[in-house]
């Protein structure tokens, strides 16, 4: 395929923007030519990359997140398969790379590092060191996935460390998750060869990993909204920060990704090349890439913006493809093929399986332990509450909006985990999901037990 494209071309190296005339030659592209005029007023940029978003968190396949994301100018992700693996695990990863494999779309797959990521719940599967090597030695896995396992980092865990230790063999980055870890600990976490972290929630701790020689992404996704926190950053440290959504939901992904970033930054003050450098440049080299940056012999991976304000992808190309015009994707949908990849075994039920005895908490003249939630931030508080009681009994209360919590295990039966929880809003009634993040069982927050027991097992029932 060979044809032209003229326009404002942005060089984000120089911080220049000049008309010019850009050549496509069978997906590459073969030159950039400076013109005098009649260029339009529109601009050539590169195109946008997550730098580490969960594809499973916008409940779609790979081609079906490609399929949205395009509309925006994203033209790749850093994608970790952290929670399919924790539910069907290899099978899982192998699942979202063919998958991927089957659109227009340059996903770069990890190798999970924490599955399962927490012993205090139960998963599917367990990826211990020996399947992450097998892993890290496919040349369609790019980099070991965030490392939460902080703690084994930090007290040289024999497994934790043959992980990070096959990546730096394969020569492949090593993906960090350390929220709140400061000073010595930051310090000692990134020695051991962790080289990015999505998590910090303010400038402070940025700063310090910084520091430390971390390079920082900059989270705003449905749960977790980092943003406003740390873009003051970028200015100081364009190098070294990148974009991410972490988890996106169907509905904020069809709103806008990573081009509501770049608008949002800019009208922040951030500088446009600062800005461009963080959405397009940096991931691309952090985790080398097979995507083009705008330069002869490059891939031909490219946006055409209306302006560097509001980012408005007119259209968008990927290896010399226009895979979307004007916000319409022209990635066709494809019917799904093969199995269906799930593991789900669980039965129906009843309310008394909800019940909280008083015996089961430990509580004080200032009450029961509660989760408090904040809306837009993961981080959680331990506090305390006076629950009601009713015999040997403790109940919510809407009042308070002090509710009850509830993990079901999914893959066999087992006794379910309860608790309460603050700042969740309900009224009557429960919500149970098994997008729950990780392990993937079926958390449930209801005002009473009749409705938590009838909404866990309307989900087992539809699985």
């Amino acid at each position: 395929m060979n044809f032209t494209v003229t326009g404002n071309f942005v060089d984000i190296p120089a911080k220049k923007i000049f008309p010019a005339r850009v050549s496509i030659l069978n997906g590459k592209i073969s030159a950039i030519t400076p013109v005098d005029k009649g260029v339009g007023d529109y601009f050539i940029i590169p195109g946008f990359v997550d730098a580490h978003v969960h594809i499973e968190s916008s409940m779609l396949v790979p081609a079906e997140f490609a399929r949205l994301a395009v509309v925006h100018g994203t033209v790749a992700t850093v994608s970790d398969p952290h929670e399919i693996a924790n539910v069907c695990g290899i099978r899982g990863v192998e699942y979202m790379i063919e998958n991927g494999k089957t659109v227009p779309f340059k996903f770069c797959f990890g190798a999970p590092s924490c599955v399962p990521a927490t012993s205090f719940e139960t998963a599917g599967a367990c990826l211990d060191a020996a399947l992450v090597e097998q892993l890290l030695q496919n040349e369609d896995i790019g980099y070991l996935t965030e490392m939460m396992n902080f703690p084994g980092v930090l007290n040289n865990d024999g497994e934790v460390m043959r992980k990070i230790k096959a990546a730096q063999l394969q020569n492949k980055p090593v993906d960090g998750h350390a929220p709140g870890l400061r000073g010595e600990a930051a310090r000692k976490y990134t020695e051991a060869g962790i080289s990015t972290d999505h998590e910090c929630t303010t400038t402070e701790e940025a700063l310090e990993k910084l520091k430390y020689g971390m390079k920082i992404q900059i989270r705003e996704g449905s749960a977790a909204k980092n943003f406003d926190a740390l873009i003051s950053l970028l200015n100081d440290y364009p190098g070294r920060m990148m974009f991410c959504s972490d988890d996106k939901h169907p509905d904020n992904l069809a709103a806008g990704h990573i081009n509501h970033l770049c608008a949002r930054a800019v009208a922040k003050g951030v500088d446009v090349f600062n800005v461009l450098q963080a959405a397009c440049i940096n991931p691309v080299h952090h985790y080398a890439l097979k995507v083009g940056m705008l330069r002869p012999a490059d891939p031909a991976d490219f946006l055409l913006v209306h302006d560097l304000l509001n980012f408005e992808v007119i259209e968008t190309y990927i290896d010399g493809h226009l895979v979307a015009e004007r916000g319409k994707t022209l990635i066709p949908h494809q019917a799904h093929q093969g199995s269906v990849i799930n593991n789900f075994q669980c039965t129906s039920r009843v309310p008394a399986d909800f019940k909280i005895s008083s015996s089961e908490f430990i509580s004080s003249e200032a009450g029961v332990p509660v989760i408090e939630v904040n809306d837009g931030q993961l981080i959680t508080k331990k506090i305390f509450m006076q629950a009601k009681v009713t015999g040997d009994e403790l109940l919510g209360d809407t009042g308070t909006d002090m509710l009850k919590i509830a993990v079901v295990n999914r893959y066999h039966d087992a006794p379910v985990a309860k608790a309460f929880i603050k700042n969740f809003g309900l009224k009557r009634g429960a919500i149970a999901s098994s997008v729950a993040h990780d392990s993937h069982n079926i958390i449930v927050v209801g005002t009473d037990d009749v409705s938590i027991s009838r909404s866990v097992n309307l989900l087992i029932e539809s699985k």
